[in-house]
């Protein structure tokens, strides 16, 4: 039981380094002003539109976890009772996404790129990163972040392979994006939703496949145990024999 318990607590530490890689690359897009990575842009779109007071004035992150329970709340709709109530455990997950969006938007809010190739070089570099964060999170093996939970639900219903649900997905959201432009707006944000956005839908994808092929190294990561555990038990002595003292 002991040994579960702390093979749990370090995957899911792991899977926390692998969010907040992603988010990194999120936050990177997003400053390339080149057009964001397709999981922020309604997240940018509503964030945009709250600074104008059209919406709630919410962050990227905040926005982002509205989404992610929209689309939880979209796989049990799709999945009925074929929908795994540990699932739900997807919220947590989406939360922690949000979280970290927000705090590596701080984090990158030295980053202006000036002129076209900055912008594209940020673009790049964002896309690498979330990619590499991305396969990551994959081979940690927990429940899926509701981007691909969602896709999945809707392959196991309809048959239809995984990749070209989550691009028809994918596509959805960027549709759904320039809507919002036009409905908040009345002209297409290219800063949100632009050639990057683009750019990301095809690259990172490549940069997932690539990078999966060279995790060996972080697979031996997820199966260590020795130290770890010593970590935690000489932690939990340390604690009580503070308290013995006192």
């Amino acid at each position: 039981m002991k040994e579960r318990i702390l093979s749990f607590c370090w995957q899911h530490l792991l899977l926390l380094f692998s969010l907040f890689i992603m988010t990194v690359g999120v936050a990177v897009c997003v400053r390339s002003m080149l057009g964001s990575s397709v999981i922020s842009v309604l997240p940018y779109v509503f964030e945009t539109a709250g600074k104008q007071a059209m919406v709630p004035a919410l962050t990227i992150g905040q926005y982002t976890y509205i989404m992610n329970g929209v689309l939880v709340l979209g796989q049990i709709l799709v999945l009925r009772r074929q929908f795994e109530w540990v699932q739900l455990f997807q919220l947590l997950i989406g939360f922690f996404f949000g979280t970290l969006i927000d705090v590596n938007m701080q984090l990158t809010s030295w980053l202006v790129p000036v002129g076209f190739w900055q912008q594209a070089a940020a673009q790049v570099a964002g896309c690498v990163i979330l990619g590499i964060g991305i396969a990551l999170e994959v081979c940690c093996g927990s429940v899926t972040m509701p981007g691909e939970g969602f896709p999945v639900a809707i392959s196991r219903v309809t048959g239809i392979d995984f990749p070209k649900v989550k691009i028809a997905v994918d596509i959805t959201l960027v549709a759904l994006g320039v809507l919002s432009c036009y409905v908040f707006f009345g002209v297409w944000q290219w800063h949100i939703i632009g050639i990057g956005t683009l750019f990301a839908m095809f690259f990172v994808g490549t940069v997932v496949r690539v990078v999966s092929r060279h995790l060996g190294w972080f697979k031996q990561l997820l199966a260590y145990r020795p130290g770890f555990r010593r970590y935690i038990y000489g932690l939990a002595r340390y604690i009580y024999n503070r308290k013995g003292e006192e």
